[in-house]
């Protein structure tokens, strides 16, 4: 069982058994699957179709009625109607994130001016969170059904480790239409790691490999004493089990009509019924050696035949890809494949013998597979509900995969929470002004691993405003960055001589698509060199134009304790400071300014000297004391 994390000050009064069941749902892109823990066992809630798991399809009549699951299971139905899938991978995306892959979806997507992306049912214009709702919704009546209650108000939901604030906002948005409060968004690598952990007790650093049908993710655990701690996370939102089945049907029509998959127009239908049975003869593959069928489709008439050693080369590529995110994960975690006490197969596509071999023979391990891949997330959010119900004795540490920072003057980045760094997390770190008389400061917030602000992501700005005027560098402003347990990031400031404070929750207006993030994350190794001598020189310009404008300002005030030599060679090095900063020469900025230190010396002696007297108003040192 596990221990639920919360923020500073906000740890409830020790648990309290509750009668109201909380259910696990792990809502998939291709199935969707419910859960509960019984007498400490795992339970999966069979839909009323005696299945475990529920496809992702809904399917609108012409009244606006939601049937979900396989179409197959609503033979009745009269056309119209209106069958969307894969509806997940619209979670939190805006129109300029889908603008170049409106063809990767089986039904037509709607670009409107608001931003958000709508899909037409029927002249009735859908999002995503509405569609989504309508999966938990049917998902939540199932166990209603199952459990013998009336309503069933609480869930843990699991989420693609790189679903961003937009995506796990739109998810909550969504459980909340369905009648559902969201008692923890959990990831659905973490997910199957719980529910090995829980069930195996073991210890050491396991690896999740995580191929659901429309996405896939790598997670590196740690397993020690209780503590389930992420070390490393990575993966791609449009890689998934679904574009398997893609490339199978186009290998099924090139080897049989010499045309591929695009070449024919298919009603949305038909499209959809021809991706559904490539995805059953993937299936029949995990379990026999060949399958030989006749299809009709368009005209064409496909004899299908395929042996289980044809998709070692078909999806020969496709399987590459993931080893490739894999590898950068496991970099990103400090270890190699032979450090894993265990490597976790999760999602009904790791079933292909392909796969499995494939893997073994990258890491050298043989994959756990224990737990039916298609039921241990949902295993693991049932585990993570029961422990918020009834309290625990683990803990789950789970990570931040992007650094999150403020930009400072010139343009840098400091940043506040790491990369990797352990959620929940709050974060501070003081920052002053850098004028004189400075009422007002703002933050710019972004996310990133480069050194400078242009090259990351904006998430948004926090105003500080009110701030008493003050000599610059004398203002002294505590900037707190707050990661709750579902990785969502709040941002605070306060001044602390006055307690002026200002507070803002970051809800970015778009998406951060998987491949941008991999560009991130790539783009810091491959320049970080040149950023790093870019911050240097932007701080060493930084600091000569301060030192400048001090120095201008110390001169307007006692140039009078210089005499005319000593003025021109002073000028002379501030000159030549300005040239360097021009120039844009870090070593000649560095040197100039040691040059203009040491030659400023006497005059800040004499000053210093000058204010002494001043201060003690003509009275001996002994007098003052």
């Amino acid at each position: 069982m596990l221990l639920q994390i919360h923020e500073p000050g906000q740890t409830p009064n020790p648990h309290q058994k509750q009668d109201e069941p909380v259910i696990g749902i792990d809502l998939g892109t291709t199935y969707s699957l419910v859960g509960y823990i019984k007498d400490n066992k795992f339970e999966i809630i069979l839909n009323d179709k005696g299945k475990p798991s529920t496809a992702s399809i809904v399917t609108y009549d012409s009244d606006g009625e939601a049937h979900v699951g396989d179409r197959s299971d609503y033979p009745d139905l009269q056309k119209p109607y209106y069958t969307i899938a894969s509806i997940k991978r619209l979670m939190g995306k805006s129109k300029k994130d889908i603008e170049g892959l409106l063809s990767s979806f089986s039904f037509p997507v709607l670009l409107s001016d608001d931003d958000t992306p709508r899909i037409d049912v029927g002249g009735k214009q859908k999002t995503a969170i509405e569609i989504s709702a309508d999966i938990l919704s049917y998902l939540k009546k199932q166990a209603e059904k199952s459990l013998g209650r009336k309503c069933v108000k609480k869930a843990v939901i699991t989420v693609p480790a790189y679903f961003d604030d937009v995506a796990r906002n739109a998810t909550r948005q969504a459980a909340h239409l369905a009648g559902l409060q969201t008692l923890r968004l959990v990831n659905e690598p973490t997910a199957a790691a719980l529910a090995y952990g829980l069930d195996k007790q073991k210890e050491g650093v396991f690896a999740i490999y995580d191929l659901g049908g429309g996405t896939f993710d790598v997670s590196i655990l740690k397993l020690q004493k209780g503590i389930f701690q992420v070390l490393a996370t990575g993966g791609n939102i449009m890689l998934g089990g679904d574009d398997f089945d893609k490339i199978l049907a186009d290998y099924i029509l090139q080897n049989d009509a010499g045309k591929t998959f695009e070449d024919i127009l298919l009603p949305p239908e038909e499209k959809q019924s021809f991706i559904q049975k490539c995805r059953q003869f993937k299936e029949k593959l995990s379990v026999n050696e060949s399958i030989s069928e006749n299809i009709k489709l368009s005209g064409l008439d496909l004899r299908v035949n395929l042996k289980n050693n044809n998709l070692d080369i078909v999806f020969k590529e496709k399987i590459e890809e993931t080893f490739s995110v894999m590898q950068k994960v496991f970099q990103d975690a400090g270890i190699e494949f032979q450090d894993l006490a265990g490597l976790v197969l999760v999602g009904g596509s790791t079933k292909m013998p392909s796969l499995r071999k494939a893997i073994e023979k990258y890491t050298n391990i043989k994959p756990l597979t224990d737990i039916d891949p298609d039921q241990v997330v949902a295993c693991g959010a049932a585990q993570q509900a029961y422990a918020l119900s009834y309290g625990s004795d683990n803990l789950l540490l789970d990570v931040t995969p992007l650094s999150l920072g403020v930009e400072l003057m010139g343009g840098i980045v400091e940043k506040i929470i790491d990369r990797n760094s352990p959620i929940p997390v709050s974060k501070s770190q003081e920052f002053t002004s850098h004028q004189d008389g400075q009422t007002g400061m703002i933050f710019h917030i972004v996310q990133g691993e480069r050194e400078i602000a242009r090259e990351c992501r904006s998430l948004g700005t926090l105003h500080l405003r009110n701030i008493p005027p003050m000599v610059a560098g004398m203002a002294r402003v505590q900037v707190t960055f707050t990661l709750d347990a579902d990785g969502l990031l709040s941002v605070s400031a306060q001044e602390k001589t006055t307690g002026q404070s200002q507070f803002v929750e970051i809800k970015p207006s778009y998406g951060l698509t998987e491949d941008e993030m991999i560009v991130m994350i790539k783009d810091s190794m491959t320049h970080a060199k040149g950023d790093m001598e870019e911050r240097l020189l932007r701080e060493a310009s930084i600091e000569a134009q301060q030192l400048i404008h001090n120095l201008s300002s110390a001169l307007q005030q006692d140039g009078d304790l210089l005499n005319d030599g000593e003025k021109e060679e002073i000028d002379q090095c501030k000159d030549n400071l300005k040239k360097s900063i021009e120039e844009k020469s870090y070593d000649k900025i560095r040197r100039d300014i040691e040059r203009l230190n040491e030659t400023t010396t006497l005059f800040a002696q004499r000053r210093m000297d000058k204010h002494f007297q001043e201060a003690l108003g003509g009275k001996k040192v002994n007098q003052v004391l």
